[in-house]
């Protein structure tokens, strides 16, 4: 392959960031290599109109953050994706496929930034542009005003200091990575507040059979990597995507055993449905069908189906 390897990704600083994370370790086993980034704007980069809570429910899904660099990708202008995983649909483009996941995988719990949820008073103003966070926000606390936000992580943040919110609530990996923590007034519990798949871990995307595919084929963690195939496992089977109001769970516990814990809630929080399951770590696509099927039966169906009709 050519000495160059043209890396693409998405524009903003926590983007910047992850393909640091991500390349160092690369750089340094491939010395003679040299790696050139390419930046490739989304459509969920350049529309920064918000939407209304149904809007972001049918539209927010995976390829408004991924579509743009699949194509640079299967059209040659790229050698290398580096995607927030829980971005990518599980679907990725016919030609192209993911690498096992790096790791470490960084913190998979969402954040409430501006207030303790205990200390939100009766109709605060919180805002989340992710429908599984209303959701999951409403469950408990269903007084309340959800808004939708968008953009980069900072702007977001910048909304409880600046705008009229009362908290935002934001994943612990990109503020981690951007190095905000200290702006976070509580930690979520991922048992009660299960993330979205793929959270905190980064998807790598080749081209099949490229030179790349085959140079960067044992640079995964084969821990991380099961993981999140459990977790995404069971968002295909749900046939879901960022759009729809699934969190998800997996690592390893010290029995030795994947463990995987989920939930699908209802736009408005008023039901929710929950499973959990373990199985052995050498297939974790079959647990994530397993509890797939547990959510399901009691009811995640009718719950998924009613927020996908317009």
């Amino acid at each position: 392959m050519s000495d160059v390897v043209r890396i693409g990704s998405r524009a903003s600083a926590l983007a910047r960031r992850q393909v640091t994370e991500w390349l160092t370790p690369i750089a340094e086993r491939f010395p003679e290599l040299s790696f050139k980034r390419e930046v490739i704007l989304e459509g969920g980069d350049q529309d920064r109109v918000t939407p209304t809570l149904a809007e972001v429910a049918r539209t927010a899904g995976g390829s408004a953050f991924s579509s743009n660099q699949e194509a640079a990708l299967v059209g040659g202008v790229v050698d290398v994706i580096v995607h927030s995983l829980k971005d990518l649909p599980t679907s990725v483009r016919e030609g192209t496929l993911l690498l096992t996941t790096p790791g470490p995988r960084e913190d998979v719990r969402d954040v409430l930034c501006g207030s303790t949820l205990a200390d939100l008073p009766e109709g605060a103003r919180v805002g989340t542009g992710a429908p599984r966070r209303v959701a999951q926000l409403l469950a408990l606390r269903p007084d309340l005003r959800v808004e939708p936000i968008r953009g980069n992580v900072p702007g977001r943040l910048a909304r409880t200091t600046r705008g009229p919110l009362d908290a935002v609530v934001l994943a612990a990996a990109g503020l981690r990575r951007l190095d905000l923590m200290p702006d976070v007034h509580e930690v979520l519990d991922p048992l009660v507040h299960p993330p979205s798949p793929g959270q905190g871990a980064l998807g790598i995307q080749v081209r099949t059979d490229s030179p790349a595919a085959e140079l960067l084929a044992q640079t995964g963690d084969f821990h991380v990597d099961v993981c999140v195939r459990a977790e995404r496992a069971l968002l295909a089977e749900l046939h879901g995507g960022c759009s729809v109001p699934v969190g998800a769970w997996g690592r390893i516990g010290d029995d030795g055993l994947l463990h995987l814990s989920a939930a699908v809630t209802s736009l408005d929080g008023a039901r929710q449905v929950t499973a959990t399951g373990e199985g052995p770590v050498d297939d974790p696509a079959k647990l994530g069908a397993c509890v797939a099927a547990e959510l399901l039966a009691k009811g995640a169906g009718g719950i998924l189906e009613a927020i996908r009709k317009p």
